[in-house]
């Protein structure tokens, strides 16, 4: 059994879905590995991960839409908001959400489905840098 670990640094507009799918299946071919299991995990409570679909853009923005109505940036609504209107909300949209995913690796390369990918998804309002941590374990 071998590891391997890597952070990637990604990029965030503001609020919304992130793709790095091709970072991560780069680490994965870099690592010379075929077989094992990718865990990829956030480093961060106002931020998260998914796995989803990456065929149409409108899967993205529906889910950030609904996330907007389930949660609203209403300071009335929370006790705490010294880091801005959108902080509470943001660790709640985290909570509800995964910070660890676990992605099969086989034959070479990520084990996702025809039409998944890997996205950070950003519920903070103004652009960020997230970091993500990569840790491969296989052969």
């Amino acid at each position: 059994m071998r590891q391997a670990q890597a952070v990637l640094n990604v990029a965030t507009p503001g609020r919304g879905l992130v793709e790095f799918t091709d970072q991560a299946a780069n680490f994965v071919a870099r690592s010379g590995m075929t077989q094992g299991v990718l865990n990829v995990f956030i480093q961060h409570t106002s931020a998260s991960l998914l796995i989803q679909e990456n065929a149409d853009p409108d899967v993205c923005a529906d889910l950030d839409r609904f996330f907007s109505r389930l949660v609203p940036d209403d300071p009335r609504l929370y006790r705490h908001t010294l880091e801005g209107a959108d902080d509470m909300p943001a660790h709640i949209r985290a909570a509800l959400t995964a910070s660890q995913l676990a992605v099969p690796v086989m034959n070479g390369g990520l084990g996702l489905g025809r039409w998944q990918g890997l996205y950070v998804f950003e519920h903070r309002t103004s652009a960020q840098r997230r970091r993500v941590v990569l840790h491969l374990s296989g052969c």
